[in-house]
């Protein structure tokens, strides 16, 4: 998530081309007001990120204390960033409060579905396909084909645009590790993986929420050779 410094910036920037008069109609208006407009609607999206209920009047009353230099602010600049800064932080507690919970809900209903297993560390999975055969090593570099999903299924990589990625065990997340070596060359696997075993209660900013269960649709195509040059791998 963006710092609180640079949300006050961002906030500078709105409130220097704010535009007093109310308009139905900011596509024919005049410059001025479409653009304030169209900096209105970036801070609002950018608010609406930060999950922070806004009192418009309030926000409205601080913005003309910040232009109209006969009215003072009833904030010194220090108090408001501390102000937004307390706001940001429980904002974002909140939000990670609701991802663990609702991980711990998905979880629990996954795991009463027919045909998921599980492991002691908590990663589940689903065999769509399997093989016998040698399992890869927690050294082991592997090719495979595979998707990622969120819980809520909306795709956030994938290697089926390539012909498999090289994957090194020793160098991704644990649910990947023990996932892959549960299975056998030629096999298909689904990964459910807690976030313990993946980017745990901070996730990865701008990519993974907080507290994210990771499922994986994964194909191992080839366990590769100890002779395999890991500098030339593809990711």
């Amino acid at each position: 998530m963006k710092k609180p410094v640079v949300f006050l910036c961002l906030f500078l920037m709105v409130t220097a081309l704010y535009a007093r008069a109310i308009q139905d109609d900011y596509r024919s208006a005049e410059e001025k007001a479409r653009v304030s407009y169209a900096f209105g609607m970036i801070f609002g999206s950018d608010l609406d990120s930060f999950s922070i209920d806004i009192d418009y009047d309030a926000f409205t009353s601080g913005v003309r204390a910040v232009l109209d230099k006969n009215i003072q602010p009833q904030f010194t600049e220090q108090e408001a960033m501390e102000i937004v800064e307390a706001a940001w932080y429980s904002a974002m507690e909140k939000a990670a409060e609701q991802h663990r919970m609702n991980e711990e809900e998905f979880l629990y209903t996954n795991s009463q579905r027919s045909g998921i297993q599980y492991t002691p560390s908590g990663l589940q999975y689903e065999i769509l396909e399997y093989t016998e055969g040698e399992k890869p090593k927690a050294n082991s570099v592997v090719r495979v084909h595979y998707t990622g999903t969120f819980t809520d299924g909306s795709l956030f990589d994938s290697s089926y645009e390539e012909n498999g990625a090289h994957i090194p065990l020793e160098m991704v997340i644990r649910g990947w590790t023990e996932g892959l070596m549960l299975m056998s060359v030629g096999s298909k696997y689904i990964l459910y993986i807690p976030s313990n075993l993946a980017y745990g209660r901070d996730g990865i900013q701008g990519f993974i929420p907080p507290y994210s269960t990771l499922i994986f649709i994964v194909e191992l195509l080839e366990i590769l050779g100890d002779d395999y040059d890991p500098f030339n791998l593809e990711f």
